[in-house]
């Protein structure tokens, strides 16, 4: 299956993705997008199939989009967009693509949703101790 993560490696919730899609057999293709980061047609396209606004797709935490005035309700979507591509750290995080869909995988186990429920052998957890998966392989609600 051919899966792209965009992905932050020291965001705990890109990591736990990250393992969720490897925990699956599946060796994803991994952009990080501080250092690579999707262009304006990529990004629209992804907060589009994921189902989100722009507004729902950045980033507020440890970002500078307070000193940015971003939070103003008058900013048009290619305002948000244009900071989002200037400063790509206001990017949410992990954004996953598969053919099963595309996901902001926040929680990470938002991920599941999107990758073939019979790929998982096994319990998984986060690195904050909460099992996601359990022994065989079911999602834990």
């Amino acid at each position: 299956m051919d899966v792209t993560i965009y992905h932050n490696p020291t965001c705990g919730t890109s990591r736990n993705t990250l393992e969720l899609i490897q925990h699956a057999g599946i060796e994803p293709t991994v952009i990080e997008y501080l250092k690579t980061p999707p262009s304006r047609e990529q990004l629209v396209r992804m907060i589009a199939e994921a189902g989100l606004t722009v507004r729902q797709a950045i980033r507020e935490k440890g970002t500078p989009y307070g000193e940015l005035g971003l939070a103003n309700p008058d900013l048009t979507d290619n305002q948000l967009l244009d900071a989002m591509l200037a400063t790509p750290i206001l990017i949410n995080r992990p954004f996953v693509v598969t053919p099963l869909g595309t996901r902001l995988a926040r929680p990470s186990e938002v991920v599941l949703d999107i990758l073939p429920a019979d790929a998982f052998k096994g319990s998984f957890t986060k690195e904050d101790g909460e099992q996601v998966l359990d022994q065989e392989g079911k999602r834990i609600v």
